[in-house]
């Protein structure tokens, strides 16, 4: 990395890191960002892409990498996927196309289901927030045009509907539309989107997640249409009628019968194939794959579609990703390195339960429920050691074309999480490939997980020392144990239940701290637009709670360096991305801009201003009563 203006810190941290990079660094063209994370993201897929495009099926022995290579190198065939065209995806078209009735659709919509079409209304398997152990039926929203309900309420809305429409017709040309056919379909498929995203959460609302979970019988889902029977539609998915399905947004569905109407099938129909058409464009031609992303590419700033190499690399890794975790996981991660990224975890638990236990403003009882949470949290690290049945039964038709493949894949996964229904949750399953340069905190199992690829410079190295390895991994770890207790996670039980344990008092206490942090971040002018506090609280406890706690673990871990530990901090966040790409982050994106969480985050830590010799007048100088501590 670049010379560090150290001049600059009382001034501004991030710049004084990363204002040299930032002179210099260029977006690649088919990406909205580059920095830390992307940049490390980038080398992952140059590495595994070469790799691939090398590795021949008789160069493996494991028999689901063989199945792997042959969809990868499928997928990436495009003058083979060239000679098919649009075929197989104009057989379902026409298929939608004869269906003249809700009536005549009911007879589809299972098949419509399984295949993972789009639909007014979606289904999904996830652990019971009640009920952590098992799992049950979710009910969940269809997606909107735009990325936010915030989106229809501003001006700028009409250019970008405008945009999507001019993808849309490009694409719907491919399947011999009229000009005239297409112009009502689109007409129709925006009036019928404008009945649905009014009774939609827009991402502040979502950010709460504990407000999805809204219980309902079958006999209260079925209420919610006259025209879809969803009693039997649910029974014939799962086999059996539930006792309870979770709706996550019920304005949604308590307005259904105001948006899915006998005299409103014709604009749903054209939403349907218009919806359709553009969720087949990635899986036809290349041509295709590439008109149906100008409309992402549009919303996020992006120049260029991916190279065909990348696509392939994304959509096959995607589909095999836990033999591509275990995989990754094997040839590039060591036993040394988990082994010391588990001791860093188990480091900065035992300082949150020191925490925790001399607490001054939670009382006994609560502090004890918060250290159980600690004591039961599951940590998984590098990659699992192996992958579920499913993945032994993806195997390639080379008779079939590529489209065809991937049809009966997504079937295939359909099914099979369906079949999940009513089962034991696995804790200790993966909801996330080695391969990917991130991390997480789940609160349904109580679980953090560190993929092998993040644990690589600038986050973590065996090589790196340790002030810049807890400045690096050591925040993202503290950062994803302090979602166990931020203002969702803190919501949620020992065991993954959604259940109260904190009492009246101390509850109220931690609203009035979150509330301090809401402050802290909202209405900070930020390119052009403005941070949301609300939107991004979760996070921001969370960051606050892991740069402190691991910065405790640092100091307790003997030999250190403060000054060292907060410039690898800022240097992680080093970022430079499109305007248009930020501005989606400020309205959809629950992070606040890393920019931000590099300078604001430190300045709430007294040894932060210790380190630079920080005092009042200095631009990174906060007042103390301004200083927000949580955990």
């Amino acid at each position: 990395m670049c010379t560090i203006n150290k001049d600059l810190i009382k001034d501004d941290l991030y710049l004084a890191v990363n204002g040299k990079w930032l002179e210099n660094a260029v977006i690649p063209e088919d990406k909205p960002t580059t920095g830390g994370f992307s940049d490390l993201v980038e080398e992952i897929e140059q590495k595994l892409i070469k790799e691939f495009n090398e590795l021949k099926e008789e160069d493996v022995e494991n028999k689901e990498m063989k199945e792997f290579l042959k969809f990868y190198n499928m997928t990436k065939d495009m003058k083979t996927r060239e000679l098919n065209g649009v075929n197989d995806a104009i057989k379902i078209i026409n298929k939608l196309e004869a269906i003249s009735s809700y009536e005549m659709l009911s007879e589809h919509i299972n098949e419509f289901i399984l295949y993972d079409f789009p639909l007014p209304f979606s289904f999904s398997i996830y652990s019971d927030m009640s009920e952590a152990t098992r799992n049950v039926l979710y009910l969940d929203v269809p997606k909107l045009i735009l990325p936010d309900k915030t989106y229809y309420e501003t001006e700028n809305s009409k250019p970008m509907i405008d945009k999507f429409r001019e993808m849309m017709t490009k694409l719907l040309e491919k399947f011999n539309y009229s000009s005239e056919k297409i112009e009502k379909l689109l007409n129709d498929t925006v009036q019928f989107d404008s009945l649905m995203y009014p009774h939609t959460k827009n991402s502040e609302e979502l950010a709460d997640y504990t407000k999805m979970n809204n219980p309902r019988t079958i006999s209260q889902i079925k209420e919610y249409s006259n025209i879809f029977d969803f009693k039997k539609i649910i029974t014939d998915l799962v086999g059996q009628e539930p006792e309870k399905v979770i709706v996550t947004e019920p304005v949604f569905y308590e307005n259904y019968n105001n948006i899915i109407t006998k005299d409103n099938f014709e604009i749903f129909k054209s939403w349907l194939i218009v919806k359709l058409v553009l969720s087949m464009s990635s899986s036809l031609t290349d041509e295709m794959r590439q008109l149906g992303g100008m409309f992402g590419r549009y919303m996020s700033g992006i120049d260029k579609a991916k190279s065909v190499d990348k696509y392939a690399y994304y959509f096959a890794t995607e589909v095999y990703s836990q033999v591509i975790s275990v995989y990754y996981g094997e040839k590039y991660f060591g036993e040394k390195a988990k082994q010391d990224v588990y001791n860093m975890v188990k480091s900065m638990i035992e300082v949150y339960k020191n925490r925790l236990s001399k607490n001054t403003w939670l009382n006994e009882n609560t502090s004890k429920n918060a250290i159980k949470k600690l004591e039961t949290l599951e940590i998984l690290v590098g990659y699992p050691s192996t992958y579920k049945d499913i993945y032994r039964k993806l195997i390639v038709d080379e008779s079939k074309s590529f489209f065809e493949n991937n049809l009966e894949f997504t079937k295939m996964f359909t099914e099979y999480n369906f079949s999940k229904w009513n089962t034991l949750v696995d804790r200790k399953e993966w909801g996330m490939s080695s391969n990917t340069v991130n991390a997480y905190y789940s609160p349904s199992d109580n679980l953090i997980c560190f993929p092998a690829a993040i644990l690589q410079k600038p986050f973590y190295s065996i090589n790196q020392s340790k002030s810049k390895n807890y400045g690096g991994i050591g925040a993202v770890i503290g950062h994803e144990i302090s979602h166990a207790f931020d203002n969702n996670g803190s919501q949620f039980d020992e065991n993954g239940n959604m259940n109260n344990w904190w009492t009246k008092e101390d509850y109220e206490k931690f609203d009035n701290l979150a509330k301090d942090m809401i402050d802290q971040f909202d209405g900070i002018e930020f390119n052009g637009g403005k941070v949301n506090g609300k939107l991004t609280v979760s996070e921001n406890i969370a960051d606050a709670g892991g740069l402190s706690c691991s910065l405790e673990a640092l100091k307790n871990s003997g030999e250190y360096d403060i000054q060292e530990f907060f410039i690898n901090f800022a240097r992680v966040w080093c970022r430079k991305a499109k305007k248009q790409y930020i501005d989606l982050l400020l309205k959809t994106d629950v992070h606040a801009p890393g920019e931000l969480r590099a300078n604001i985050q430190p300045r709430n830590l007294e040894d932060f201003y210790k380190a630079f010799d920080i005092k009042e007048g200095d631009k990174m100088f906060m007042p103390v009563d301004k200083r927000v501590n949580i955990w």
